[in-house]
């Protein structure tokens, strides 16, 4: 963490000093905004968390509870998801207070007695360490009250706006051509209405979607007409794994996934209530917390489950649907206007709860449109950019409901219905990395290159996230990972990863570091000269050289920027490879040197040579088109 550049910091430095519309942010909700987000889900409030950082946009979100979630649905928090946290400052303490999931376990019934149930496998959960980062349970309330927190200490000083319901909306012309209807949901003037207009609106209120419903999206797919009972409790049981996750079938048929909460006492299960009948959904719907303990008795037999506290139950049928579109431009419109209207998170895509996967990919939702929202409205990039949105979550969506399909199929499967007895942790072992998130990489685009250099950095493939590794930062000899680095502030990365020649000698490395900071075909040139130079571009150099041998000194300046008010000297944008672990070997670099171009979001968007300034510049020309801000 950086700070002090603008003078000496005594208190929090994670409280950014208020900028822009957070000096005088009022406490009503005006009637002009730049986005208006509905709803205060996961990919909501990470979009909201993001924009936090843009000083000159206005951005208030909306929710109809009259506070903050209690308890939410979601727990399961996937490595992908950790990484995004670290980008927002949380992760640390956000894994301190979670379950670790390290292992499962799978339970079947016993060949000597079917009517028992026995540990049949152990499965490591990440056994090919996809990730330095951990996968976790934690409430989806306590995930929201980080990305509060970091919106309240932002420039911008945002904070949700709770007691507002979404009734409908109209897509017009003019400056703010969204006009919303919001109704106040509680108080003394329950059901007063409020009219907003509106830039850009996004819907992330869920499954119901009120915002969906007024763009004309439709939801497609298809319900696996089988039902579950899920509940949060506190019990007192002989089950030996009660504290590690698991996949428990029983002779019967029934089935229970366990998971773990924080807290070290709290765990959920989803208990199997078999197959639902379509023409008498309601009888499974009424199914009581107490018939759902008495199926997990059944199934855990010979074990016994004494449930002491239920903090939360829920009865539902799996559903996998998608929406047609993510925004309120029509297919024959594609090309010829700007989306207005966005849809995140459960409102486009609805699947069942036990890959862990709902709140996480709705992140990543958020975090795609909310930099991309950023950058337009403060006239970085043309308009064009907001039609990526749709056209890479979507594929992302139909991928994830694709996964969920055979999954949830599986975990209601009898145990002899399966062809191998080991079919089930095969699975899971095998499939990994997709429910990890690491398996999204979004196809060519304005934001996403070809792949015609991508044999200089196979271990960073175009489209996929970037995966971080370690360094040594040069200047004070810290071991670090080159990734941990890049907070979600919205700025593109530039990794320059250079030749073997020393720092500053004649070399490739040191010429692309002369035409960025010099050029005018530079993306660097696009930077507003009030601010400061790495203001919309973070441009760091990793040396080949073990860090004792990088004369920090001889360090071309673009790597060394001068920030704020004091015009200080940056040192820690200079890395050099760890002896223990060298990048250039761990993502296979091309030792002739390579840029590594990042998006905002951690995808890569792009692989070149030293050399090929004119693709860089190219790259970058038609998202610094110098717009006016939309």
């Amino acid at each position: 963490m950086q700070f002090h550049h603008h003078g000496y910091v005594s208190g929090d430095p994670r409280i950014q000093p208020a900028a822009g519309v957070g000096l005088n942010r009022p406490a009503e909700l005006p009637g002009e905004v730049d986005v208006l987000i509905v709803g205060t889900g996961p990919a909501g409030m990470l979009a909201a968390a993001q924009l936090s950082q843009f000083p000159s946009i206005t951005t208030r979100i909306v929710e109809r509870r009259a506070g903050r979630l209690v308890i939410g649905q979601a727990d399961g928090i996937q490595a992908r998801s950790v990484e995004t946290f670290q980008a927002f400052g949380f992760a640390e303490r956000i894994i301190a207070e979670a379950y670790r999931i390290t292992e499962m376990a799978f339970w079947k019934p016993d060949p000597a007695d079917r009517s028992r149930i026995a540990r049949a496998a152990r499965a490591v959960d990440d056994e090919m360490g996809i990730s330095e980062f951990p996968h976790l349970i934690v409430n989806q309330a306590r995930v929201l009250d980080y990305f509060a927190e970091y919106m309240a200490d932002a420039p911008t000083r945002m904070k949700p706006d709770y007691g507002y319901e979404f009734r409908s909306l109209e897509v017009g012309e003019g400056d703010y051509p969204v006009t919303v209807t919001l109704a106040l949901a509680v108080g003394p003037n329950e059901g007063e209405e409020r009219v907003v207009r509106a830039k850009y609106v996004v819907g992330a209120d869920g499954a119901r979607s009120k915002v969906r419903a007024a763009i004309g999206c439709t939801m497609a797919g298809d319900e696996a007409h089988h039902a579950w009972g899920v509940m949060d409790i506190l019990a007192v049981t002989d089950f030996p794994d009660i504290r590690t996750k698991c996949a428990i079938q029983s002779g019967s048929g029934g089935s229970i996934l366990l998971i773990p909460r924080e807290g070290g006492h709290l765990f959920r299960m989803y208990v199997d209530l078999g197959e639902v009948d379509p023409d008498n959904k309601g009888a499974v719907r009424s199914t009581t917390i107490e018939q759902i303990i008495a199926h997990a008795n059944a199934i855990l037999h010979p074990y016994s489950l004494d449930v002491r506290n239920v903090a939360w139950h829920s009865v539902y049928e799996v559903a996998h649907r998608l929406t047609d579109r993510f925004d309120d431009v029509l297919p024959d419109q594609r090309g010829t206007r700007t989306p207005r209207v966005f849809i995140t998170g459960d409102a486009c895509h609805t699947h069942s709860a036990k890959a862990g996967q709902g709140m996480n990919v709705s992140l990543q939702d958020g975090f795609n449109l909310g930099w991309k929202l950023g950058h337009v409205l403060e006239g970085r990039s043309p308009a064009s950019l907001l039609a990526t949105y749709s056209a890479e979550r979507q594929v992302v969506a139909k991928n994830l409901i694709d996964f969920d399909k055979v999954w949830s199929t599986m975990m209601a499967k009898k145990p002899e219905e399966f062809e191998s007895p080991s079919e089930l942790e095969d699975f899971y072992v095998r499939t990994a990395e997709f429910p990890a998130g690491f398996m999204t990489q979004y196809t060519p685009s304005l934001i996403t290159a070809e792949a015609t250099h991508q044999d200089l950095a196979a271990g960073f493939p175009i489209g996929k996230r970037f995966k971080s590794a370690p360094v040594v930062r040069v200047c004070d000899a810290n071991p670090i990972h080159l990734g941990h680095h890049a907070t979600a502030d919205g700025r593109w990365r530039i990794y320059v990863f250079a030749d073997p020649a020393a720092a500053g000698a004649s070399s490739p490395t040191t010429d692309l570091a002369g035409w960025l900071a010099n050029s005018a075909e530079s993306p660097l040139a696009a930077t507003p000269s009030e601010a400061d130079p790495d203001a919309w571009f973070d441009v760091k150099v990793i040396y080949q050289q073990d860090h004792t041998q990088v004369d920090i000194g001889a360090v071309p300046e673009a790597f060394k920027p001068h920030v704020g008010p004091f015009k200080l000297r940056d040192y820690e944008k200079v890395y050099a490879t760890d002896p223990k672990a060298d990048i250039f070997e761990l993502r296979g670099l091309h030792r002739d040197g390579v840029v590594v171009v990042v998006r905002p979001d951690q995808y890569v968007a792009n692989v070149l040579p030293l050399s090929a300034t004119a693709e860089l510049a190219a790259f970058f020309a038609p998202l610094l088109a110098g717009r006016k801000p939309a």
